[in-house]
């Protein structure tokens, strides 16, 4: 899933790179910030603003349904792309 966060806060990710196993838990995230940094997790991996959510992910659908999210399915070659990426940028 994609989901891109509309704010104001400097300091927050703007979009986010979720993938999730078959219980709904995330397994791997990518966080992209204003300035172009990425920060990345997974289950053996967090930074200070990057960790893996401890319940289940919403619907898609509830996540879009509010006004200051846009979420959106990607495919598995989106995603990846998107962790390699971050994986490789430090």
């Amino acid at each position: 899933m994609k989901v891109a966060w509309y704010h104001d806060f400097e300091d927050e990710p703007v979009l986010y790179f979720h993938e999730f196993g078959p219980d709904d838990y995330e397994t791997r995230r990518v966080q992209a910030y204003r300035d172009g940094h990425l920060e990345w997790a997974d289950e053996n991996h967090e930074t200070d603003m990057a960790g893996l959510a401890e319940i289940p992910i919403a619907l898609i659908e509830e996540i879009a349904s509010q006004p200051e999210f846009d979420a959106e399915e990607i495919s598995r070659e989106q995603f990846e792309a998107e962790w390699s990426t971050a994986r490789s940028s430090g």
